[in-house]
C-alpha cells in the first residue's frame, strides 16, 4: 500500500458477469498448475466458452494436469501503468482434457490460435468452482497533477 496521503488505492471486487466479461475479451493468460517440482505458471493463448477457459496444448505438464484432472488456476489481467488502474481475473477449478470427438469439431471452430510453436493437438477446459475479481485505481499523484496544468504541459491522455 502507499502510505502518501490521498494516495490510497481502491478495491473494487468484480461481480461474477463482470468477471466473465474481461475474459471473453482478452487472449492471453496464465495458466498454474502443480508438478513434482511443485507450482508452475505458464503463459497460454485461451478462449471463454461456454463460461469455462479452453486452451490448446502439447504433451507436457499442462495436459498431464488436464489427464489426472488436477485442480489449476487461470489468470488473466489489464493495467494502464499511467493511469495507476489495472483488474485481475482469477479462475479456479478442475482442469479436463476434451476428447469427445463432437465437443472437440465444436472446439476447433473458435478462434484459438496459441501464439507458441507447436501444434498444439489437444484442448483442454477449465471447469471453474471459484470466479473472483478485482479492480484496483489510485489516484494520480499531486505533482504529477500540477505538472500538468503549467503552461506547456498537457495531462496525460
Amino acid at each position: 500500500m502507499n502510505d502518501e496521503p490521498g494516495r490510497q488505492g481502491r478495491w473494487q471486487e468484480l461481480t461474477k458477469s463482470e468477471c466473465f466479461e474481461l475474459l471473453a475479451r482478452e487472449q492471453l493468460g496464465r495458466v498454474a498448475v502443480v508438478d513434482d517440482l511443485g507450482p508452475m505458471v505458464f503463459p497460454v493463448n485461451f478462449v471463454l466458452d461456454r463460461h469455462m477457459v479452453v486452451l490448446r496444448t502439447d504433451e507436457g505438464t499442462k495436459l498431464d494436469a488436464a489427464i489426472r484432472g488436477s485442480r489449476v488456476a487461470f489468470e488473466v489481467e489489464g493495467t494502464d501503468a499511467a493511469a495507476h488502474t489495472g483488474w485481475s481475473v482469477v479462475v479456479r477449478g478442475e482442469a479436463v482434457e476434451v476428447t469427445d470427438p463432437a465437443a472437440l469439431a465444436r472446439l476447433r471452430k473458435l478462434p484459438l490460435d496459441p501464439w507458441a510453436p507447436g501444434a498444439k493437438t489437444h484442448y483442454v477446459r477449465i471447469l471453474p468452482a471459484a470466479l473472483t475479481g478485482r479492480r484496483i485505481s489510485t489516484p494520480r499523484p499531486v505533482e504529477s497533477a500540477r505538472r500538468s496544468q503549467r503552461p506547456g504541459h498537457s495531462p496525460p491522455p
